[in-house]
């Protein structure tokens, strides 16, 4: 009755690798992965992050025209 699971592979994101996707310092990453504004997964005490995390908060920035 035991079903294999099949995880489809995919890359994590380093810091230094997001801030570089988003134009921004690695500090400043850092600084979103820490309040949560981008989802981390921990792996011995490394975060990274998931594609899908990463498009989903620039999706969720964008803006459209000028919001004044």
């Amino acid at each position: 009755m035991n079903e294999a699971v099949y995880i489809r592979p995919q890359r994590l994101l380093r810091a230094i690798e997001v801030a570089e996707i988003l134009s921004i310092s690695r500090a400043f990453a850092y600084r979103l992965m820490q309040q949560g504004k981008i989802p981390t997964v921990c792996i011995a005490g490394a975060r990274r992050v998931r594609p899908e995390d990463l498009s989903r908060y620039i999706n969720k920035s964008l803006s459209i025209g000028d919001q004044n």
